[in-house]
């Protein structure tokens, strides 16, 4: 892909080389705030495995268009996990009752944020506007974070009945207790808290995201790949020696039973209704453009 070149093979997001070395993929769904459907999750993975195998490839960027970078899950959508490719290949997709559906979200959300976790080339995720439950796990599986000063982070989803979003390193990104609060009380956290407890990278002015992201992926560019590698996996090793894979299988667990659970006492929703009140109240509190 030559420098600038856009990718029209995709419907929900957008490829391009944004300088040598750094391949840009941008959600592109403003509309719905770039809520996930199972159509943009397995794009982005395709577009990632891409880039993973471009050997002129050296950074990826995350991206996203619009006021928001993610409203999180999009609740709306009906389509079925078996209408894409399936990256990690669990299978049990349409099996009956909870297997059906713990098989599903453990390709589609857990599998496939452990899946970018562990790409080999760096990743940086430049996030702006609010981020909203799934939308972290547009955010947390990458290396690096840049956001803007009006960028905003929350994970309500206690307010549903469960114990979080399927990708559930809370306590790695904010620290044991500021995780709690934020599940507990369905509150956020600015760019700047973000930063302040290690979450965030850098805070920089809206109009400055894109290029000071931009620069921060060339100059990882030009570092030897081998030790771009190298570098990761000691970082990624060093979280594993903690424990995090088996945390967040632990995690996952707990969650598919906040939603047996749901269904067992809200007529087979797999959710409590009351939640998304809460939810939508989150949201309007954040900040917004």
């Amino acid at each position: 892909m030559s420098s600038r070149e856009t990718s029209t093979d995709y419907e929900r997001i957008r490829c391009e080389t944004a300088a040598t070395g750094v391949a840009r993929v941008t959600l592109a769904r403003a509309g719905k705030r770039n809520a996930q459907d199972y159509q943009m999750l397995y794009e982005l993975d395709a577009a990632l495995k891409a880039a993973m195998l471009d050997d002129d490839v050296k950074v990826v960027i995350v991206a996203a268009d619009g006021p928001d970078f993610s409203s999180g899950h999009d609740l709306a959508s009906c389509a079925s996990i078996t209408d894409y490719d399936s990256v990690t290949a669990t299978g049990g997709f349409e099996q009956p009752g909870a297997h059906g559906h713990m098989a599903t979200e453990e390709d589609a959300y857990l599998g496939l944020c452990w899946r970018w976790r562990n790409l080999p080339k760096p990743t940086i995720v430049q996030v702006q506007g609010r981020v909203i439950a799934g939308g972290l796990m547009l955010v947390w599986p990458f290396d690096l974070i840049v956001a803007s000063e009006d960028a905003s982070f929350t994970d309500p989803t206690v307010a549903f009945g469960v114990n979080g979003h399927e990708f559930f390193v809370h306590a790695w990104e904010l620290g044991a207790r500021k995780a709690k609060e934020m599940l507990f009380r369905s509150s956020y956290i600015t760019a700047q808290e973000a930063a302040d407890v290690g979450m965030v990278n850098h805070v920089v002015p809206r109009d400055d995201l894109e290029s000071f992201t931009l620069g921060i992926a060339e100059e990882i560019a030009q570092r030897p790949a081998m030790g771009l590698k190298l570098a990761k996996q000691a970082v990624n090793n060093s979280l594993d020696a903690q424990g995090q894979w088996n945390a967040l299988q632990s995690a996952f667990a707990l969650h598919q039973i906040g939603h047996s659970h749901a269904r067992l006492v809200h007529d087979g929703s797999l959710l409590d209704p009351n939640g998304a009140a809460v939810i939508r109240d989150v949201a309007k509190r954040m900040p917004s453009q």
